[in-house]
């Protein structure tokens, strides 16, 4: 198979499994400010953009209700954590592109809104294999099981450095951009 066929196949994969991540997490949102005494912070905040001393940060949380199931209840609530984190991600993508969108205009720079679109939503897919578990916890009244998935920006600058079906422009923007663009959506976020 050559390299275009290859990177395509991967992309395709990758976006079915984020669709099928994403229908996961239809049944159970997580809402910030749950006051569950006892439970860890990540918990109660829910799913969110951070900019802290750990660095610029998105978190998804995620639950499952008791399935009978321990391995699968938890399973769940990691795909669920996931799908926030995919659901955040795309959310600042979609801010990077209209950003950028405006700027190409404002320079009279000829752009392609559904290429950047295409372009920006590869991205997101490809970055959303970086999101990790990074905690779990079960609540002992209710056996709800919640999870927190994390996606570093510097794994998302990582990833974007390393592609190459990405137009130069846009590129060379979000690299110059992304971390004042992630400074003022966490900042919208509170």
């Amino acid at each position: 198979m050559n390299k275009p066929h290859l990177l395509i196949t991967k992309l395709l994969s990758m976006a079915l499994l984020a669709l099928a991540i994403s229908a996961c997490s239809s049944t159970t949102k997580v809402e910030s400010d749950l006051g569950i005494k006892g439970a860890p912070d990540w918990v109660n905040e829910g799913t969110n953009v951070l900019n802290d001393k750990d660095g610029r940060l998105f978190h998804g949380v995620g639950s499952s209700s008791p399935t009978g199931d321990v391995a699968l209840q938890k399973s769940v609530a990691d795909d669920r954590a996931r799908a926030e984190v995919a659901k955040v991600l795309s959310s600042y993508m979609d801010v990077v592109s209209s950003d950028y969108m405006s700027s190409a205009k404002a320079d009279g720079t000829n752009v392609s809104e559904e290429s950047v679109s295409r372009q920006i939503k590869s991205i997101t897919k490809v970055n959303l294999a970086g999101a990790k578990i990074i905690g779990s916890w079960r609540d002992p009244k209710t056996s709800i099981i919640y999870s927190v998935a994390e996606l570093d920006m510097k794994h998302v600058k990582n990833t974007l450095a390393e592609t190459q079906d990405m137009n130069d422009d846009l590129k060379r923007y979000i690299e110059t951009r992304a971390d004042n663009i992630f400074d003022r959506v966490a900042k919208e976020k509170k």
